[in-house]
């Protein structure tokens, strides 16, 4: 083999050597890239999921921080409606002892001879009336009032001559109560058809 031959071997050699050394390195660049491509696909994937459990521990705070607020105001309610009402039960214990003072004062003022001790007893009931509507009682008016089914009890259909009375409360057999704007005794009435 000549000299010339053997330079060009060496050249050729040296070639491929370098050819297949740059090849390699492109190929160790390209799987480097697509590693670094994986391990950012990776970590923008995780990412992501970051986000969404954020988002929906976010949500689930600020519907647990809603609900919570509902419940406190639905109690507060509650408690002012209990503050409210608290004497309903005993108030309502006490209304026959009222009427019982009311038909005492209708049939006292029948009789002439006890004036003095209807005035006691008159005195007595204002009182009694006085402390009762400073608790809220409030009597539910029936004269020539128009039937209602929230404040009315019919007891008794009475026809009536006069178109008017129709459809009205002609008669108040027992008085109706309301505590706070609350119904606790309907008046019991007779109605005119």
């Amino acid at each position: 083999m000549s000299k010339k031959d053997k330079e060009i071997l060496e050249e050729a050699v040296n070639e491929n050597i370098n050819g297949t050394q740059e090849e390699n390195i492109e190929e160790n660049c390209a799987q480097q890239e697509e590693r670094e491509q994986t391990v950012e696909e990776k970590l923008q994937q995780e990412l992501d999921e970051a986000n969404g459990k954020i988002a929906m521990l976010e949500d689930k705070y600020l519907r647990q921080v809603a609900e919570f607020d509902n419940y406190r105001k639905r109690t507060m309610k509650e408690k002012a409606e209990l503050i409210k009402n608290g004497g309903e039960r005993a108030i309502e214990s006490i209304l026959p002892v009222l009427d019982d003072f009311e038909r005492a004062l209708n049939n006292m003022s029948k009789d002439k001879s006890s004036a003095e001790i209807m005035t006691g007893v008159e005195l007595i009931y204002n009182k009694f009336v006085g402390i009762l509507k400073q608790n809220g009682l409030q009597k539910i008016e029936t004269d020539g009032a128009v039937f209602d089914t929230d404040f009315h009890e019919a007891i008794a259909m009475v026809p009536t001559p006069d178109e008017n009375l129709k459809g009205k409360v002609l008669d108040c057999i027992q008085a109706g109560y309301t505590l706070n704007d609350k119904v606790i005794r309907h008046a019991k009435v007779a109605v005119g058809e």
